[in-house]
């Protein structure tokens, strides 16, 4: 007989997860569900469905007969990404949880949870996501250490695996898994890569899993859920009222209660006021936000952005970037959005900067600047700086020709 190889599935109680390990049952791996707590709901006055997610989970893995297992992050989580998110909101930016958790969390702590206490021989999520290797190449992967330089040693992995794009385009989640280290993705397996949510939702219908169908898709804050974003964020960050400024003329039109309470794009709530206005920049040093009257404003719309040091996922940094400075790719920095042309250019510290070839609306710092070249994603870097708006640019436009003007009735000879 056979070595049956072990695989450890993390369940969240959600339809994908159940029938990721429904299948790697079918294919004849020995399964491990593993829950993974890592918020505490006892510390929140918010609804929080954890509880009943563990519960939901355990009953599949009754179902599926296979062992079953919770373990905690909480301590982890707050220190490697709530502690984070609370502090790049100080210096108002707008974090993305759901990558930061994936990098961290499930593709760091739980891994090596996997692997090195569970004695798994890989470790498979409910993603839509695909790699280059087939699961018995996962097999053969061996642990290799992170890397110390500023850039992976690009002889370290002869054959980097390479992350692409699910089977479902509107459901694939690549983007959420841009940071994620390629030692992980090295032993993870997909098992929806080549399946559309229609699928999977009949799969675990014909298994019997009703429990799970019924339940909504969650929507909010990785591991947090959903709730009223402001009150949440109020209740760990202190107050600190400020202006909401037009951008167009310097008007104070009303007052907010912080500004990491507000991301750019979004619509603000100003009290007395019946039109829509929308956030457009902040100030954190005056505590001013900057609003535009229509949600078009040309203030709204920018083509360029730099990162930080950018996370390559198979070739630290591609051959092509390395060879020219430049490369052609498709940019997104929300999840579904529609792929975007763009040129990259490599800095001398890793970061990259990004021209778009269309400008886009709210550019957010914070968020990931996430790379794809065709199916493929390369990875992501955090936004750091946002390159001039359109609105800012059009009044620079405007005063040099008012200026060229000026000079030319001046320069008139006087009759």
């Amino acid at each position: 007989m056979g070595f049956i190889r072990h695989v450890v599935c993390a369940m969240s109680g959600g339809v994908d997860s159940s029938v990721a390990a429904l299948l790697l049952k079918r294919r004849g791996y020995s399964v491990t569900g593993v829950f993974m707590k890592n918020w505490d709901s006892m510390e929140e006055s918010g609804v929080c469905t954890s509880e009943k997610d563990c519960e939901d989970a355990h009953r599949v893995c009754q179902s599926l007969d296979i062992p079953f297992y919770q373990v905690s992050y909480v301590k982890e989580y707050w220190h490697e990404v709530f502690s984070y998110l609370l502090k790049e909101y100080e210096k108002g930016r707008t974090p993305n949880p759901d990558i930061l958790c994936n990098k961290h969390i499930k593709f760091n702590h739980f891994y090596k949870y996997a692997i090195n206490t569970l004695g798994a021989d890989a470790m498979a999520t409910g993603h839509y996501a695909r790699t280059s290797q087939e699961d018995e190449d996962v097999f053969q992967q061996t642990h290799t250490a992170m890397p110390t330089t500023l850039f992976r040693d690009r002889f370290e992995f002869r054959n980097p695996v390479r992350l692409y794009k699910g089977a479902d385009l509107f459901k694939d989640q690549t983007f959420f898994l841009s940071q994620i280290s390629q030692d992980a993705l090295r032993k993870t397996v997909f098992p929806l890569a080549g399946l559309t949510k229609a699928f999977v939702k009949k799969i675990a219908a014909e298994a019997g899993f009703h429990h799970i169908l019924k339940k909504k898709e969650s929507m909010g804050i990785c591991f947090i859920g959903e709730r009223n974003f402001e009150n949440f964020i109020l209740e760990y960050l202190e107050s600190k009222p400020g202006n909401f400024v037009s951008i167009e003329d310097g008007t104070v039109i009303g007052e907010h209660k912080g500004w990491f309470t507000l991301t750019l794009g979004q619509r603000a709530r100003i009290a007395g006021q019946k039109n829509a206005w929308f956030v457009v920049d902040k100030d954190i040093t005056t505590g001013d936000v900057f609003v535009a009257p229509a949600t078009n404003h040309s203030s709204l719309f920018r083509d360029t952005m730099r990162t930080d040091r950018f996370h390559w996922i198979a070739d630290d940094p591609p051959p092509e970037l390395v060879r020219t400075q430049m490369m052609e790719c498709h940019f997104r920095f929300i999840h579904q959005m529609a792929l975007i042309p763009c040129t990259v250019t490599l800095n001398m510290d890793g970061s990259v900067w990004i021209s778009l070839s269309q400008l886009v609306r709210a550019l957010t710092p914070g968020q990931y600047a996430v790379l794809y070249k065709g199916d493929e994603c390369l990875g992501s870097g955090k936004i750091i700086q946002i390159g001039p708006s359109e609105y800012t640019l059009q009044q620079g436009r405007e005063h040099l020709i008012a200026a060229a003007r000026q000079k030319e009735k001046t320069s008139e000879p006087v009759s």
